[in-house]
């Protein structure tokens, strides 16, 4: 039996898909593209954010996302690699690196605690793994067209005239979601201002292009993978999105850019477009329906942002459908994900137009960079960029106490997706938390964020805060929700 669909096999699917099963629920990833498809070469290095690499570590995925990473680079020395590529393996390794804002660097003195870059089908790869370890069954190939709640069940309707029923549906379907569509959310925001290009190109004179130019014209970028240059124009979106990415349009792009007119593309194996079109669904739930990822915002990649933001919806949303799917939780667990969810993204819509205003050709733009420098050189100042950059802002409480609310990554024993009760103990929880000795006694939620504690050192509060986010004990019968 399949307790909730899960549309789109990207790496917010993957991991939605993961988080529920370990929840005790039975996820179906549908996705549209088959498997060699999923696992082509894709544009763009990703980079996973402290937060994200906390929040993987948590389910023991941080040592094949490192390996991969280590894998990557070399490749990338196999294939020429630049110098650049050498310094940021350097960072990396150390733990100082911390994203950018607007292409200025975030760094911080080395720690243990370290972004990973990636291609994305390396990521794809380790969450796969990682699912069909877990049992979770994926249908490739198969394009959801329509999306019906029924009431009791969802109803998703694939391409080929088959449907799929299940008590629960799942969108992680992308910025043009059927999910989101279907159900008739509305997906405010602002139109493109720009036209961003990345592809994988030989230049006749690869000395002629600089690896970083900003310029009347716009951005390029020469990604530390050979071959690959990125443009960044600043006239409007792109014209026709659906077309795909000629050779003709890339090496005038770059020519507009780095300005150097003559600049020939002698070898092109594909490319893509994007823009800083930024959009927000309205709300992340209707009915059984919800959506996850691009599916529920999309803007700018500049900053990195976008990933990160889509993984930590997952986290967020799986225990919590997993736990509604077995009965044990209701709709109040399950709209906890829109109120916690939503201003986090609508503050990464923010930080993305700004650092898109940032990028702009022309001297007050040039003046603006050159203050934000100096700002960034203040250590308070610079530590509230990073920890925007790395979600360590996240406070889902919002009563800005010392736990409740915020993150526990020493909270390593969630590896099976249950949570943690600390310091203290109680019963007809077992099959939903772990139990550990500590001086402070709190409760643990799945996704490591901390659900309740006590300043007191006493169980005050204790029972109304299980049944609010684990449901009720196990000597309680809970009915299994089925469609």
């Amino acid at each position: 039996m399949v307790d909730v669909i899960v549309v789109g096999g990207g790496p917010t699917g993957l991991l939605l898909a993961g988080e529920l099963k370990l929840a005790g629920a039975e996820p179906l990833v549908v996705e549209a593209a088959d498997d060699r498809a999923r696992r082509s070469r894709s544009f763009h290095i990703r980079g996973l954010n402290l937060r994200s690499m906390q929040t993987l570590a948590l389910r023991g995925l941080d040592a094949a996302l490192i390996a991969e990473e280590r894998a990557m680079f070399e490749w990338i020395a196999a294939e020429g690699g630049s110098g650049g590529a050498d310094l940021l393996r350097r960072m990396l390794g150390e733990g100082r690196m911390r994203g950018h804002f607007s292409l200025l660097p975030l760094q911080t003195e080395p720690s243990d605690d370290r972004w990973v870059v990636l291609q994305p089908h390396r990521l794809n790869q380790v969450l796969d793994d990682w699912i069909v370890s877990l049992g979770v069954a994926v249908q490739a190939g198969s394009e959801v067209v329509d999306i019906v709640d029924e009431g009791p069940a969802v109803v998703a309707k694939l391409a080929d005239g088959q449907s799929l029923r299940a008590p629960y549906l799942v969108g992680c379907d992308g910025g043009r979601s059927v999910a989101r569509k279907s159900m008739a959310i509305d997906f405010d925001g602002t139109d493109a201002t720009m036209t961003g290009r990345v592809a994988a190109v030989t230049v006749a004179d690869p000395t002629a292009l600089r690896s970083s130019v900003r310029s009347p014209g716009g951005l390029l970028l020469l990604s530390m993978v050979p071959g690959e240059i990125s443009t960044i124009e600043f006239a409007g979106g792109p014209s026709d999105r659906h077309a795909p990415l000629t050779a003709a349009e890339m090496q005038d792009s770059i020519r507009r850019v780095s300005g150097v007119p003559d600049v020939e593309v002698t070898r092109f194996d594909g490319g893509i477009r994007f823009s800083d079109n930024t959009r927000q669904a309205v709300t992340y739930r209707r009915g059984r329906v919800f959506l996850a990822g691009d599916a529920a915002h999309v803007h700018s990649p500049i900053g990195g942002q976008g990933l990160n933001l889509g993984l930590q919806d997952a986290a967020n949303l799986g225990w919590k459908l997993g736990l509604a799917a077995r009965g044990l939780v209701g709709d109040e667990l399950l709209d906890t994900y829109h109120a916690e969810r939503h201003p986090i993204a609508a503050r990464v819509l923010r930080n993305t137009r700004a650092q898109v205003a940032m990028m702009r050709p022309g001297p007050q733009v040039d003046a603006l960079r050159d203050v934000m420098s100096e700002v960034l050189t203040i250590p308070d100042a610079h530590q509230y960029f990073v920890a925007m950059a790395n979600g360590f802002d996240i406070d889902y409480a919002g009563t800005g106490e010392p736990y409740v609310g915020r993150f526990m990554p020493e909270a390593r024993q969630l590896t099976d997706g249950r949570g943690l009760l600390v310091g203290t103990t109680v019963a007809g929880y077992e099959d939903r938390l772990h139990r550990v000795d500590g001086r402070t006694p709190m409760l643990v939620r799945p996704d490591g964020y901390v659900a309740w504690a006590s300043s007191h050192r006493d169980n005050r509060g204790l029972a109304e805060a299980l049944e609010r986010w684990f449901g009720v004990p196990a000597t309680v019968t809970a009915p299994r929700l089925s469609s």
